[in-house]
């Protein structure tokens, strides 16, 4: 988000921290997606809901009347001040609840003591997408029913990872968004990672890393970002040899294949 809505969602953050503090955590990020999920169907009324035009008080009211006895006390709040802020994009409305509701699981797994554990489960998660096509077919059939989906998740990782872990990628595959399912992993896993104020750093390999090598590692990126930093690994023998670093859009390539092509590219110009 950018300039106005960048504003608003830090005090719409506000009043949600403010709530959810005795909240039911679960329960406020199921219903603060399914708010989300209302306006991305409801054309008509996520319009009228971002219109800057229309008195805070106004849009607030709405929101009330739409949810108020549907919802727990929390969610409601956390919605109507939503409602009652300004917005660059209407979508920007939707996308701020989507983001509390993935910030509430993340809270629910660090209350928990296993906010480690659902980043290691969506990064992984991401692999498996990755190495079975069909699998990732069934997942993102746009005309597979829901219903099936959620099925097919429980039966693959019911009792095997975290409950907020199940939440989220159960919520990005059955509502994309519009996003490819890797996106939408990657950006879940960086707002889990923001739970606890850290970078996430994807590091490529030939060979798997010790536990040393990758706290070793995690110091080193965590004294030079000046942040904590969460170290995930991908094995990947195209690399050759040495291993590259990836935090956000920066990359440190320091692979023998990565140095291969910055020969080619010299050789080439």
């Amino acid at each position: 988000m950018r300039g106005l809505s960048r504003s608003s969602l830090a005090a719409v953050e506000e009043r949600f921290n403010a709530v959810a503090a005795s909240a039911d955590l679960g329960r406020l990020a199921d219903e603060l997606r399914a708010v989300a999920d209302l306006l991305d169907r409801e054309h008509g009324l996520r319009r009228n809901l971002s219109d800057p035009a229309r008195p805070a008080a106004q849009k607030a009211q709405v929101m009330r009347m739409l949810l108020e006895g549907k919802v727990s006390d929390a969610a409601l709040e956390t919605a109507v001040a939503a409602a009652e802020a300004r917005w660059s994009r209407a979508r920007d409305l939707a996308d701020a609840l989507e983001r509390l509701s993935v910030v509430a699981s993340a809270a629910q797994a660090e209350a928990e003591g296993r906010l480690d554990d659902v980043e290691d489960e969506l990064f992984r998660f991401g692999r498996i997408i990755a190495a079975n096509p069909g699998l990732r077919l069934a997942l993102t059939d746009p005309a597979a029913p829901a219903e099936g989906k959620e099925r097919l998740l429980s039966e693959l990782l019911a009792d095997k990872v975290a409950p907020s872990t199940l939440r989220l990628i159960t919520q990005l595959v059955v509502h994309p968004r519009g996003r490819s399912l890797e996106t939408g992993l990657e950006e879940y896993s960086s707002l889990v990672a923001e739970q606890r104020q850290r970078l996430v750093a994807v590091v490529r390999s030939a060979v798997a890393l010790t536990d040393e090598q990758k706290q070793r590692l995690g110091a080193y990126l965590r004294t030079s970002y000046g942040r904590d930093v969460h170290v995930n690994v991908e094995v990947d023998p195209r690399v050759l040899g040495g291993f590259s670093v990836r935090i956000g859009d920066e990359v440190i390539d320091s692979t023998i294949a990565g140095r291969i092509e910055e020969v080619r590219r010299r050789l080439a110009g």
